[in-house]
């Protein structure tokens, strides 16, 4: 019984070596440059300041969105009452 429990761990300790892939630098698949971090494809990453319109942009009364968005709030007249 010993000798599985032994021959068991040591079939685990070599896999997980085995599995784990080595961080290499300059490789075509790792991605990493120069040691820069890779940027994500555009669906996955995280927005930054510049990638989000300020707000005085969203409150601005003269942009054509917000004048729709308006004229639409008028005609629909409230849906939602008791809310």
């Amino acid at each position: 019984m010993k000798k599985i429990m032994v021959a068991a761990s040591l079939v685990v300790l070599l896999g997980g070596m085995a599995i784990a892939q080595p961080a290499t630098k300059g490789s075509p698949s790792g991605g990493a440059t120069s040691g820069t971090v890779p940027q994500a494809p555009v669906g996955h990453r995280q927005p930054r300041a510049g990638d989000v319109p300020s707000e005085k942009t969203l409150s601005d009364p003269n942009n054509p969105v917000n004048k729709e968005d308006a004229l639409l709030d008028k005609k629909i007249k409230s849906i939602c009452r008791g809310c």
